[in-house]
């Protein structure tokens, strides 16, 4: 059990647990908190898990935990793990969690909160209508078979193809909402079948479509970049791959169980089943996360387009201007083969985010140019009722936690 005497305060809001903590630790374990936040997060058991992360096979550096970390499967929630493919290092599914993709997506007006206050019931039943949500919920999607694969392999791509979507809503998105590396024969007919009906409906859980207003503006010059102005309405959407992805995880966490002991993988945990990267059964596993991932880009931006769609029902002819353009989209549950300065030298490196942000700097050459310069937004939405934060990446999250941050401000109960 990890207590306060087994911390090494390295700064005002850095803290360590040393890798000689426990003798199966390969690295050290590190939480971003101060100390009112480290004594909640003592609460749980997301310190023993992290500290469970810092065993597995190829991990470097150290074990991260982000300040919104709590216990999750296997893998805290507020994790970060990268591994090192060519020394073994391995892809957990618990590392990226059953919401596949899960991300948040920001739509921004040029509407001031006076022009639509008068309308918000009108809106409320507008969304209602266009937006389906709840556990299990359909949307009016039915794919074939055949056309789930479309998304499967290109995304929001497809709806770009299908009028949901603008190029400039895929050009601020990550990976252009389309990562390459999907194989949809890698993927459950289940997993399919769970798929069709539900892209464009939002879920239940914390998944939300939420209307905000920006209050306050710290950093001028992101704002600017962004589009983002004080009074001015924007819209969050918070949801992932649905049943899709949850099924996705649920087959390879099951079929990894049966791969430990052919790549003589130990572990303090089984739901840390993993597979070695570059094996077939980590290949399999990557590119059925990655056609999960896609499911879940085309779904928030189906989503997306039916809001606009809400938004023109309701304020077509009472107001100037309407449109709801794209800030950004980024997930929060992925893992992804990057490149990072590990000791002094870039590495190719599997980095799991489960519940964690990436957040590149500036100068990073997948970011949109007009964000180049500032770095990537960051979007952490609050819980229901208090603010949420559109940050930006730096040099510092590049060079300390493989490019992440956390994913949610104001919860401190679990959902």
């Amino acid at each position: 059990m990890v207590e306060k005497k087994h911390f090494r305060q390295l700064s005002p809001y850095l803290y360590e647990i040393p890798q000689s903590y426990r003798s199966d630790m390969r690295v050290p374990a590190r939480i971003y908190a101060d100390q009112e936040l480290l004594s909640q997060i003592m609460h749980d058991q997301s310190l023993e898990q992290l500290v469970n992360t810092a065993t597995l096979p190829g991990i470097v550096k150290y074990a991260l935990a982000m300040p919104d970390i709590h216990q999750g499967y296997g893998f805290s929630i507020g994790g970060v793990v990268a591994t090192d493919p060519a020394h073994d290092g391995v892809v957990s599914p618990g590392g990226v969690g059953y919401d596949i993709n899960c991300g948040v997506r920001l739509l921004a007006s040029e509407l001031e909160e006076g022009e639509v206050r008068p309308h918000l019931s009108d809106l409320a039943t507008a969304l209602y209508h266009r937006v389906p949500s709840g556990v299990g919920g359909s949307g009016f999607l039915n794919l074939s078979f055949e056309e789930l694969d479309k998304v499967l392999t290109t995304g929001a791509r497809w709806a770009l193809a299908q009028g949901m979507a603008r190029q400039e809503d895929l050009l601020h998105t990550e990976e252009s909402g389309s990562m390459p590396g999907a194989d949809p024969s890698r993927v459950s007919q289940r997993a399919k079948q769970r798929g069709r009906t539900q892209i464009g409906t939002l879920g239940a859980g914390n998944h939300f479509a939420e209307l905000d207003v920006v209050d306050t503006i710290y950093y001028r010059g992101a704002a600017q970049a962004m589009g983002l102005f004080e009074g001015h309405v924007v819209v969050q959407i918070h949801c992932g791959s649905r049943g899709f992805g949850h099924q996705v995880c649920t087959d390879y966490v099951q079929s990894f169980q049966r791969v430990l002991q052919k790549y003589s993988i130990v572990l303090p945990d089984r739901q840390l089943v993993c597979a070695p990267v570059d094996s077939p059964e980590g290949q399999d596993y990557l590119a059925a996360m990655i056609a999960a991932a896609n499911y879940a880009w085309c779904n928030r931006q189906v989503l997306a387009h039916q809001i606009r769609l809400a938004f023109e029902d309701v304020l077509a002819g009472r107001v100037a201007d309407w449109d709801l353009r794209q800030v950004y989209d980024i997930a929060h549950n992925m893992a992804k083969l990057e490149v990072h300065d590990v000791d002094g030298r870039p590495l190719r490196v599997c980095v799991h985010r489960k519940g964690a942000t990436r957040a590149f700097g500036p100068g990073n050459a997948v970011l949109p140019d007009d964000y180049r310069d500032v770095g990537q937004p960051v979007l952490v939405p609050g819980s229901m009722g208090t603010a949420s934060w559109v940050l930006v990446g730096t040099e510092g999250s590049m060079s300390q936690t493989f490019g992440s941050t956390c994913h949610g401000a104001g919860r401190t109960m679990s959902r």
